[in-house]
C-alpha cells in the first residue's frame, strides 16, 4: 500500500528565522532599455492566470560556491536574463482600450533579495512535506514599492548556517507555465556558467491569439463563465479545517497500477501511462471520499481537471521555446457510481480520453471561448502535476538541487503530484488536503485501489 505520513506536520519548523539582508531591483542592460518601449500581448490562457506561483529550490553546501558568491553570480546572470525575457522586468497592466491585461515592458525591474536563516538545511526536516514556513524563503512583494508597482518576477537567495542555500522564486503565472519556467531555469543555468542560452525563448504570445471572429466549435464542460456569481473556482483557498496527507507511490506500485489498468483498458488510443493511472487513482479516491450516506449521492457527477501541454497538438505546432502558458485544462467526468463499480482500466481510459480530446481545433475553440465568455476552469478536483517538470534536473555550476517544490497553501479541491527527493521521477508523492472525515475515506479508497 502507499506510504502515508500525515503525522510529520507536528515535527515541522514553524519559524525558519529568516532575516532579509538586502532587497533591490534587477534592471535590463542599458542597451535593452534604450529600445522602444513596448507592451506584450497576453493570450486568453494567460489572462486567467493572474496570480503568483512560488517555488523553492534547495541546494546542499558546496565549498566552491558559498551563498555570498552564488548571490553575486545570480545578480549578474539575472541582468542578462531580463534582456531576453524582457517582460520579467515589466509590469502587468489593464489596457484601457482593449479591457485586457498585458505586460508593459517598461524596464521597471525584477525583484532580488538576499536573506539568511539561523538553521541548517538538515534542520529544516523533510523537504517533501509542505511546510507553510517555506513561504519565508520567497519574496513576492517588495516593501519599498507601492502595490501597483510590484514586480512580476522576484528572486530570493537564502543562506543556511551549514553553507547550503535556497533559491526562492516568485513569478506571476501570466509569465510562464511549468514547461517554459523549466526552460527559463535551464537558460539561467547556462548564463551562470557563462554559456549561450540553451534554448532562446519565443516571447510571441500572439501565437495563441483568438480567431477573428471567434468560433466555439465544441462544448467546454471544463470552463465556466465569470458572471455566474454562484460558482467558485478550484483555485480559491478555503477557511475549512483541512488535514494534509501525503501518499507516496513507488515506481513498483505505479507499475502495478499500469498492469491493473491494462487488464480492462480497451484497444483504443489511450495508454496506461504513469500520469494517467495516478490521476485515475486520485479521481476515484477524491470522488468517493465525498459520498454521503444517501443512496442517490452515488448518482452525482464528478469532474476531474488536469493540465495538458498543447505545444505539439496545434497545427502548426507552437515552438517548444514558447514562454507563455501553452496548457489547457482537460477534463473527465462520470457519476460516482461509475467510479465505484467500473474496472480501474475504464477510469484510466476516461482520463486519457480527456487529454486526447484536445486537438488543434479543440484548443482553438477553447481559446475562442475565452474571448467570448471570459471564464476559468471549474470542476470537483484539479490535479496539479509537478511530477515530471524536471526542475530538480537543472545543472547549475554548484550542482543540481536537492529538492524543488512549490510553496503550498490550503486548497481543498487541488491535489498535487510531487517528484521524489533528489529528482527521482519514477516515484511520486500525492498531496491531498481534505476535511478529516473525507481524508479518512480518501485514504481507505487509496489503499483499496492499490490492493
Amino acid at each position: 500500500m502507499g506510504a502515508s505520513y500525515q503525522e510529520c506536520s507536528s515535527l515541522l519548523l514553524q519559524d525558519l528565522k529568516v532575516k532579509i539582508k538586502e532587497s533591490s531591483l534587477i534592471f535590463p542592460s542599458e542597451e535593452t532599455l534604450t529600445h522602444e518601449r513596448k507592451s506584450m500581448f497576453l493570450s486568453n490562457v494567460d489572462q486567467v492566470l493572474n496570480f503568483d506561483v512560488q517555488t523553492v529550490h534547495f541546494f546542499r553546501p558546496n565549498k566552491e560556491y558559498p551563498p555570498e558568491i552564488v548571490s553575486e553570480m545570480m545578480r549578474k546572470a539575472l541582468v542578462r536574463a531580463v534582456d531576453v525575457y524582457e517582460f520579467l522586468a515589466g509590469r502587468l497592466r489593464l489596457n484601457p482600450s482593449s479591457g485586457r491585461l498585458d505586460v508593459d515592458c517598461n524596464g521597471a525591474g525584477a525583484g532580488f533579495v538576499t536573506a539568511e536563516s539561523e538553521f541548517t538545511l538538515e534542520e529544516l526536516g523533510d523537504l517533501v512535506y509542505p511546510n507553510p514556513a517555506f513561504a519565508k524563503l520567497v519574496t513576492s512583494q517588495l516593501e519599498s514599492l507601492p502595490k501597483d508597482d510590484q514586480p512580476l518576477f522576484a528572486f530570493q537567495v537564502t543562506s543556511f548556517k551549514c553553507g547550503g542555500f535556497a533559491m526562492g522564486i516568485s513569478t506571476n503565472h501570466t509569465t510562464f507555465d511549468g514547461l517554459s519556467f523549466k526552460t527559463f531555469l535551464d537558460n539561467l543555468a547556462s548564463l551562470l556558467s557563462e554559456k549561450p542560452l540553451s534554448t532562446p525563448p519565443c516571447n510571441d504570445r500572439s501565437l495563441l491569439k483568438a480567431r477573428t471572429p471567434p468560433r466555439v466549435t465544441f462544448p467546454h464542460h471544463e470552463l465556466v463563465q465569470l458572471q455566474d456569481s454562484e460558482t467558485t473556482t478550484v483555485f480559491e483557498a478555503t477557511s475549512e479545517n483541512l488535514d494534509f496527507n501525503i501518499f507516496k507511490l513507488s515506481s513498483q506500485q505505479i507499475s502495478r497500477l499500469k498492469e491493473k489498468a491494462s487488464e480492462s483498458i480497451g484497444s483504443g488510443c489511450v495508454r496506461a501511462t504513469g500520469f494517467n493511472v495516478v490521476t485515475a487513482l486520485v479521481w476515484r479516491c477524491k470522488a468517493l471520499s465525498s459520498v454521503k450516506e444517501e443512496v442517490d449521492d452515488l448518482e452525482k457527477e464528478s469532474t476531474i481537471l488536469y493540465a495538458v501541454d498543447i505545444r505539439g497538438r496545434l497545427d502548426p505546432q507552437l515552438p517548444s521555446a514558447y514562454t507563455g502558458n501553452a496548457v489547457l485544462t482537460a477534463y473527465a467526468k462520470a457519476k460516482r457510481k461509475i467510479l465505484l463499480e467500473e474496472p480501474f482500466g475504464r477510469i484510466v481510459e476516461m482520463v486519457g480520453e480527456g487529454a486526447n480530446r484536445i486537438t488543434d481545433e479543440y484548443a482553438r475553440s477553447a481559446i475562442d471561448w475565452g474571448e467570448m465568455y471570459k471564464g476559468f476552469p471549474h470542476g470537483e478536483v484539479l490535479v496539479s502535476s509537478w511530477w515530471k517538470l524536471g526542475f530538480a534536473e537543472v545543472e547549475y555550476p554548484w550542482g543540481k538541487p536537492k529538492y524543488c517544490c512549490p510553496v503550498v497553501y490550503h486548497r481543498k479541491d487541488i491535489v498535487l503530484l510531487f517528484p521524489d527527493i533528489d529528482g527521482d521521477s519514477k516515484g511520486v508523492y500525492v498531496l491531498a488536503a481534505l476535511p478529516s472525515k473525507e481524508m479518512t475515506k480518501f485514504q481507505k479508497w487509496f489503499e483499496d485501489t492499490l490492493c
